[in-house]
């Protein structure tokens, strides 16, 4: 099938669908299963996944500077683990929806941190962007309940730490071959996980307040299989392909506005098979947040956004 700029379009809202589902999927799946093995199985098929992407690319004929691959690729696992941990850890306490808003702050994040901590250029649509967005915040968090929780504050680090992945890859590794090393990092967050789950004193394949299973009993059930074959294979395999290939057809500010309707698509799921409800001062911070985050990368016509796959895949969260 010939690729078209409307396919590509539909493609990448099909990715974008995906990865707002998944939170509800991830939401069901680690109230059965540890977070560190959920996450450590799914990264790991996650990259075996991309290797025939690899396998038919030109990257398979390049010379590589491997020592500088494996080193940049171990380093930004390392974001991408905490980022991950942080998210899927922060939904056993706080709201599919918050969480699918909240991991959205990433986007204007992304300029007001690398002007903070790298000086990096900022244009006063991000400023404006994050402001916005911080204030949606505050609304879909807060509200008038003066609090802000554990799972809250959890997927805020999340959205910190892929921020800062997104920085990070921008400046170190602009010469190397972007499959090989996202198949490298996927693979590297999975032995990440792997350590986190052999050094835990909680079980592997249960929570600490379940009954004991086996893990074939744990892993092989419809629910926790399906969540992640659909978060490795779809969220994650198929999106860097659909992103790889939609971006030769739309121009970046249209992959960006695409991918904003992600944490809309949580929120619609999360009310469609979880009854999550937002309420008005909810609902007014949700739609602050997607405000910001359009602004944010839509407002600076001297800088198209960038987008990659591997952060925006997120919610797989």
């Amino acid at each position: 099938m010939t690729m078209t700029p409307r396919f590509a379009l539909y493609l990448l809202l099909f990715v974008s669908f995906v990865w707002g589902a998944e939170f509800v999927l991830v939401d069901l799946t680690i109230a059965q299963l540890p977070t560190n093995t959920f996450n450590g199985i799914r990264f790991i098929l996650a990259a075996i996944g991309l290797l025939p992407l690899y396998y038919f690319s030109q990257e398979r004929h390049q010379v590589v500077p491997y020592k500088r691959l494996l080193l940049a690729s171990f380093g930004l696992a390392i974001l991408i683990f905490i980022g991950f941990y942080t998210q899927t850890e922060g939904m056993r306490y706080t709201s599919v929806s918050n969480a699918g808003f909240i991991t959205g702050l990433a986007v204007p994040l992304v300029s007001v941190l690398g002007f903070l901590f790298f000086r990096n250029r900022t244009s006063w649509p991000a400023w404006v962007g994050i402001t916005v967005a911080t204030a949606g915040l505050y609304f879909l968090t807060v509200g008038d309940k003066f609090e802000f929780n554990k799972g809250d504050a959890l997927v805020s680090v999340c959205a910190v730490m892929f921020a800062f992945h997104i920085i990070l890859t921008g400046k170190f590794v602009k010469d190397l071959p972007v499959i090989l090393l996202s198949i490298i990092q996927l693979f590297a967050v999975g032995l990440y996980c792997t350590i986190a789950t052999i050094l835990s004193p909680e079980p592997a394949f249960y929570l600490p307040d379940a009954t004991p299973k086996a893990w074939s009993d744990a892993i092989f059930t419809p629910l926790i299989l399906s969540t992640i074959l659909i978060a490795a294979l779809l969220g994650t395999s198929l999106a860097y392909w659909a992103q790889a290939q939609s971006q030769t057809m739309l121009a970046p500010h249209k992959v960006a506005l695409i991918f904003a309707s992600e944490p809309i698509f949580a929120h619609a799921s999360a009310w469609l098979f979880l009854d999550e409800h937002l309420g008005w001062l909810g609902l007014l911070g949700a739609g602050m947040i997607i405000a910001g985050m359009l602004i944010s990368e839509l407002g600076d016509k001297s800088h198209p956004p960038e987008v990659s796959a591997l952060d925006q895949m997120a919610a797989s969260k």
